[in-house]
């Protein structure tokens, strides 16, 4: 058989992806992340940013910037090499302290979390239980461990525990792996009822709480608060520095025991060079800002209701989310990037997420509300939704 090109290989991919409507562009932004940004030169109401609270242009992160001339830019080193900064540290320790864990451990990104927990935790033998709806880096990384992927239908409850019960029956050691607010629907795993199974199984608990830290529970501290839970010495909770906190990076928490493996063995840990330490204390200024955030999470409250009471008017349906993340489902990719293309001509910005982000005939809108909008700028996105509606029938408006 001949040898293939770059080209020859992946020129018709792309095309059949363009053909489907599905090929992805890196929109271009040009000011900084506001709730009014300019994006690709078009002067824009942004309603598609994970930046819940506000915090990403925040004056305090930017006052924090101006006393780091004892930081360097880069950390140099790997965490265990020269790299991990006493602004890591005792941000790590904060964080710990705010979440009543045991420790905390920083990441680069949550994608990197998500690979190491699974990677390391599980081995041949072991099952990940899986949401099928789960975040492309949770289901990577349960591939790419030594386990077994068992995905379980989204939250689905009788699902999850058939599923438990087979591996109670097989003597096999259980990961239940799941988002706490899904990315793409908004909606909460059933965190009390998922947490009683894990304890009545055995099983382990590893939840992604990216879009629930900060914005969601009465005082930011996720899904668990939302549902008035405490994680147990086998639970692991994974959270993104850039939403709700405004800045970068991530972290994961838990017991002494896991973190301690982690940094033994992870070797998305291991192997890394450490995020900024100018980053660390920026986030350390943004954790504060996020504990004192009651109002701001009361606004955002406030204008998930009001956006959802003003798309029920215009007769759109959305999903049952009660997050920031509110789809508007269109199912035509081609017709999802009509609504999107003329809402921007309108002045709002808001993304077209189709396969293979979302299953097949689900393409939506994901419209993200951020206690920084405005009434007034809600009001003129539903405005602009209505035009779409009449210009751009689905089968939900």
């Amino acid at each position: 058989m001949s040898q293939e090109s770059i080209e020859s290989r992946f020129a018709p991919i792309l095309a059949e992806r363009e053909n489907a409507a599905l090929t992805r562009r890196r929109p271009l932004a040009t000011s900084a992340q506001t709730p009014e940004m300019q994006i690709n030169g078009l002067q824009v109401v942004n309603f598609s940013s994970n930046d819940y609270l506000g915090l990403a242009n925040h004056p305090k992160l930017k006052q924090a910037l101006q006393s780091v001339d004892s930081l360097s830019y880069g950390s140099g080193a790997a965490h265990l090499v020269t790299g991990h900064h006493l602004e890591h540290h005792l941000l790590e320790d904060e964080i710990a302290d705010w979440l009543g864990c045991e420790r905390a451990l920083l990441f680069s990104t949550g994608y990197m979390a998500n690979l190491a927990v699974q990677q390391t935790l599980m081995q041949k033998g072991d099952w990940i239980l899986a949401d099928k709806l789960n975040h492309a880096s949770l289901i990577d990384g349960a591939r790419f461990s030594d386990a077994d992927l068992k995905r379980y239908p989204h939250n689905d409850m009788q699902a999850l525990e058939k599923r438990l019960k087979q591996a109670q029956a097989d003597n096999r050691q259980c990961l239940i792996v799941t988002d706490g607010v899904f990315s793409m629907d908004g909606d909460f795993a059933p965190l009390d009822e998922i947490q009683a199974l894990a304890k009545t199984y055995q099983a382990w608990l590893f939840v992604d709480d990216a879009h629930g830290f900060g914005a969601v529970g009465p005082h930011g501290q996720g899904t668990f608060e939302h549902f008035g839970l405490t994680p147990d010495d086998n639970t692991i909770l994974m959270g993104t520095f850039g939403k709700a906190f405004g800045t970068s990076g991530a972290f994961v928490v838990g017991s002494e025991i896991l973190i301690e493996t982690l940094i033994q063995l992870a070797r998305p840990y291991i192997y890394t060079t450490a995020s900024s330490p100018i980053n660390a204390k920026v986030t350390r200024e943004a954790l504060r800002l996020v504990q004192d955030a009651d109002d701001a999470r009361h606004q955002l409250q406030r204008h998930i209701q009001h956006f959802r009471d003003g798309a029920a008017q215009i007769g759109l349906t959305l999903w049952p989310s009660e997050s920031a993340i509110q789809p508007i489902m269109i199912g035509d990719s081609q017709r999802a990037l009509d609504w999107s293309d003329a809402l921007k001509q309108q002045g709002y910005w808001v993304g077209a997420i189709r396969p293979p982000t979302v299953p097949k005939n689900t393409a939506r809108l994901r419209v993200t509300l951020s206690a920084s909008h405005t009434s007034e700028q809600i009001d003129g996105l539903l405005a602009a939704l209505a035009q779409c509606a009449d210009a751009f029938p689905s089968q939900n408006s």
